[in-house]
């Protein structure tokens, strides 16, 4: 048996007969695996926010996007569409218009984006399945669903054939205007639908046909600002985005879901590394009393650790004692913490103890990843606090 590891069990599963020392230890035990717990916890539920918070943008976003690298809009032929239903991996795609215009309705007015989009774009998204009222509307008539945020600042209801919602458009040209009336292009269209998200897109979009939206901007029939590609699980990514590129003659650019939300995978993950440095800090402050323990330990059992000097240990092999004692404390601690830690999130997730609101519980996640980062972590400070302890142990001291 590995000498060192034989007398740093022991010292750890005995008690000394100082108490003081005693006490100090089992602070340190008991702050490494409250740390443990701890962090375990906080970062379950930062990954419970975090898919909680990418659930909304993982129902209204596309796996992938076409746009146009430079303008507002380009031209798709059917030769083209053609070979986007044989790239292998794309289910299915939409073509889509976007455009920021003017709403009005009973005098009140709204400047936000109509989006067009063909009969393919409820395979593609998933809007047409959160309608707060309704129905979605049917392809090729002036029918449009409008998110919750606009209707209520509308006060705009369904099928209300009293008041008419009004879409403008400003006309493309060039010139002054002499005739303010004939500066834009207007339709009146009814609502049949209002969807229900979040509060910034239920605020962003009015859905309408495709056809509809053309013909306001004055587009041609094959003239679109963006393609939506619904695709396999666990496509080939690059070479769908190559082939989508190739087709185009590299005159779109193709972003994923992540980098459609780049501003808001941004903030989740640098949110996740500050609450995780800042509960590092936390355990490498804990971690101080398993250095002044150790210190202690090294103190109390100085005359033993002369006698197997006497007897011919090196000082090496008895520093690695403490430093075994102390890293075994931290492997210990940290097991411990993480099977408390994770008890607390599976009964979160069975029994919603903690809520939000009335129907909303706190949403936590248990992650393998997680159960690694801070098991990781727990030994590696430990080590380095267990290293810097058993530095103490010299031929000085033991002279």
């Amino acid at each position: 048996m590995n000498f060192p590891l034989y007398i740093a069990k022991r010292y750890i599963f005995s008690k000394s007969k100082n108490n003081a020392i005693n006490i100090i230890t089992r602070i340190a035990s008991g702050g490494i695996i409250v740390g443990a717990m701890a962090l375990f916890i906080v970062l379950s539920v930062f990954s419970g926010l975090r898919v909680f918070s990418l659930s909304f943008s993982n129902d209204f976003d596309p796996d992938f996007k076409a746009n146009p690298k430079t303008g507002k809009s380009f031209e798709i032929s059917a030769s083209q569409e053609k070979e986007l239903k044989n790239i292998d991996g794309i289910v299915s795609f939409s073509k889509i218009i976007e455009e920021r215009v003017l709403f009005s309705f009973n005098e009140k007015q709204q400047v936000t984006y109509i989006k067009g989009v063909d009969s393919n774009f409820i395979h593609v998204n998933k809007a047409s399945e959160k309608l707060f009222n309704g129905t979605w509307f049917k392809p090729k008539t002036v029918q449009v669903v409008v998110g919750y945020g606009i209707s209520q600042k509308l006060s705009l209801g369904l099928f209300d054939f009293n008041n008419q919602l009004e879409v403008f458009v400003p006309k493309p040209g060039k010139g002054n205007i002499e005739n303010p009336d004939e500066a834009f292009n207007k339709s009146v269209i009814i609502p049949v639908g209002i969807y229900a998200i979040n509060e910034e897109l239920d605020s962003k979009y009015v859905f309408a046909d495709l056809g509809l939206t053309q013909e306001l901007l004055e587009y041609k029939p094959n003239q679109i600002s963006g393609i939506e590609f619904k695709t396999k699980p666990n496509s080939d990514e690059d070479a769908i985005r190559s082939q989508i590129a190739k087709i185009f003659n590299n005159k779109v650019e193709v972003k994923n879901r992540a980098e459609l939300n780049a501003t808001l995978y941004k903030m989740l993950n640098t949110e996740n590394i500050a609450v995780y440095l800042i509960f590092t800090l936390v355990i490498i402050i804990a971690l101080f009393n398993l250095i002044g323990a150790l210190i202690m330990m090294i103190l109390d059992k100085k005359a033993n650790l002369k006698t197997l000097y006497n007897l011919g240990t090196e000082v090496k092999d008895l520093r690695k004692i403490f430093l075994l004692q102390g890293t075994l404390l931290s492997v210990f601690g940290g097991i411990i913490g993480l099977v408390l830690g994770i008890i607390v999130v599976i009964i979160q997730q069975q029994f919603q103890l903690i809520m939000i609101t009335e129907s909303l519980a706190y949403p936590v996640v248990f992650s393998i990843q997680n159960v690694l980062i801070v098991f990781g972590t727990i030994v590696t400070l430990g080590f380095i606090a267990s290293l810097i302890a058993s530095s103490r142990v010299s031929k000085k001291l033991l002279d």
